[in-house]
């Protein structure tokens, strides 16, 4: 990559350096007014800055670090102690007049400063994959392969690189077929499984976990992939003390059409040409405590999103961790299922 696409003006918008950490996918990006460095922008800033109710229309330098960690070009060495020490992902390299010449990266070094979490994986596993019809007629949703993997197995490969080990699949259509798949299958983690006998919905099937989940832990649809530090949404989730985090993911729409709103006449009062939207989106995957089982009622079918909904308006902490729209993929629409298979490939080299 080319050291001028990690460069970024502090004029720039915080929208403008969300699309270009997407872009780049390193993570990160530098102001450098002529090379020189002055301040680094990472997704954990643009994550903060969200969550403080920054502006997308602000300017990177409201939420940009001016004391960006770096090392001179003959303390190379000292690089990846460096890297773990701190938990970042890159270290610019300067010269002595503190122009940027390399910048190393965690990969570089086969580093890994993600942090580390042994919280169980609930995934639910039960629901008919309509969406996904015919695929589901004869495969169960669970077992829909992307690339060479079916899309459980790409979501707990997920998780069990952040130390992951103990998985509960709540199954309902078609579950001997998801069954033996993990059982014939040689793995190093834990597979569970918790029968519905009628669909219980998003939500109602973690009434099947009372007494068998006492933890915190992750819960996660099974047609969706996070690329995001699992590690670090959990100590999120554990400082900012919620019942539950939902990981949501920013989109950045743009109407292609003019837009008119009506006065109360009937009359044209404003033509909006093409106008941007940004909202977060729930992508399906939350940190629950587990009081959250333990208050469930048996055997009546609820969404997860009506159960966070129930908490909310009774005064409980439901928090919010960003993600980039790039770090969420969702298979549970047919057309979406190649762009995930096509991303999975990109990703995998």
């Amino acid at each position: 990559m080319k050291l001028d696409e990690l460069l970024i003006a502090e004029d720039k918008t915080v929208l403008e350096a969300m699309r270009r950490l997407d872009e780049t996918g390193h993570r990160i990006l530098f102001v450098a007014p002529g090379g020189k460095l002055e301040a680094v922008i990472t997704d954990s800033d643009v994550r903060r800055h969200i969550l403080r109710g920054g502006a997308l229309d602000a300017p990177v330098r409201e939420m940009a670090n001016y004391h960006p960690k770096s090392i001179q070009v003959g303390q190379r060495a000292s690089a990846k102690r460096l890297l773990l020490k701190y938990s970042i992902d890159a270290l610019p390299v300067l010269d002595k007049q503190g122009v940027i010449c390399d910048v190393i990266f965690e990969g570089d070094l086969n580093v890994d400063t993600h942090k580390k979490t042994d919280l169980p994986v609930v995934i639910m596993a039960g629901g008919l994959g309509t969406r996904l019809y015919p695929y589901t007629k004869i495969l169960p949703k669970p077992l829909i392969p992307v690339g060479e993997l079916p899309i459980t197995e790409h979501i707990i490969n997920r998780f069990k690189s952040f130390g992951c080990r103990d998985f509960t699949l709540v199954v309902n259509y078609k579950k001997n077929m998801i069954k033996s798949y993990f059982n014939d299958l040689e793995k190093d983690y834990t597979v569970h499984y918790a029968d519905e006998e009628q669909p219980l919905g998003t939500g109602g099937g973690l009434a099947l976990l009372r007494g068998k989940i006492n933890t915190t832990f992750f819960l996660t649809n099974c047609d969706v992939l996070i690329d995001a530090d699992f590690g670090d949404i959990c100590d999120f989730h554990k400082r900012s003390g919620n019942l539950i985090t939902v990981i949501c993911a920013f989109k950045h729409l743009t109407i292609p059409y003019g837009v008119i709103e009506l006065g109360d006449e009937g009359e044209i009062k404003n033509v909006t040409e093409k106008p941007q939207m940004n909202f977060l989106t729930n992508t399906g995957v939350y940190v629950v405590e587990p009081r959250v089982i333990e208050e469930l009622a048996d055997g009546v079918s609820i969404g997860f999103p009506d159960i966070m909904e129930n908490y909310r308006h009774a005064g409980e902490k439901i928090g919010v961790y960003p993600v980039s729209e790039s770090s969420w993929m969702d298979m549970g629409q047919l057309e979406e299922l190649e762009n995930m298979r096509r991303r999975i490939e990109d990703q995998n080299g």
